[in-house]
């Protein structure tokens, strides 16, 4: 047995046409903007897009400071290998013997780090220099710290130092800059240290030379 089915009052169509039929101001300016935050606040689409814009830039920044500091790394490691290596021809006496200069010698170290192409010989600097002994490699600053002194910065640019490679069994010590150009701008207050968005990379090499003359 099934019970009936009761049927609700129906309504009159006139009535129900009615609805449909409300005047509605449309020149009201709040209605129509409470009608347009109404169906932004329920619509769906594009909610991924919108989510990834607020993410999107807090993202890159990371991403490209990881970049730059493993690019900042990866120069200094380089730099240092290299002018190792160019400073043992110094400490043999080959670059004395052939008749190497600052020129040559920049030369032999940008050929360690050619992977930074063109841009290696004008972003990088040297300062050779000799000494009596070792403890005058040193300099006394103002609060008394016995420290080595830095280069000559004018204007971003780091000045060429000096060149003398010194003779045999002299001690000598060798220092290689390099200015790296920062591309990440939220890094360039934390890691720029000679002004115009760049970084000094340097490295030092001290030794005392060989006696190739006996």
């Amino acid at each position: 047995m099934y019970a009936p089915v009761r049927e609700g009052p129906r309504l009159n169509p006139a009535l129900r046409l009615s609805r449909y039929l409300r005047p509605v101001n449309a020149t009201n300016p709040f209605l129509r903007a409470r009608k347009f935050l109404a169906r932004f606040g329920s619509a769906r689409r594009g909610a991924t897009a919108v989510e990834f814009a607020f993410v999107a830039l807090p993202f890159l920044t990371l991403l490209f400071a990881v970049l730059e500091l493993g690019m900042v790394f990866l120069v200094s490691t380089t730099l240092q290998n290299a002018a190792d290596a160019a400073g043992r021809k110094i400490r043999t006496g080959e670059l004395q013997a052939t008749g190497g200069n600052r020129a040559s010698f920049k030369s032999a170290i940008c050929a360690d780090m050619a992977w930074l192409g063109s841009d290696c010989a004008s972003n990088l600097t040297v300062d050779v220099r000799t000494f009596t002994n070792f403890d005058s490699m040193m300099t006394t600053d103002a609060s008394g710290n016995r420290v080595m002194a830095g280069p000559t910065v004018t204007n971003g640019v780091v000045q060429e130092g000096q060149w003398a490679p010194g003779n045999a069994e002299d001690i000598v010590l060798v220092r290689a800059y390099y200015s790296w150009t920062l591309f990440t701008p939220l890094l360039n207050s934390g890691l720029a240290n000679i002004g115009n968005n760049k970084r000094l990379i340097s490295t030092t090499v001290t030794f005392r030379n060989e006696p190739w003359g006996t």
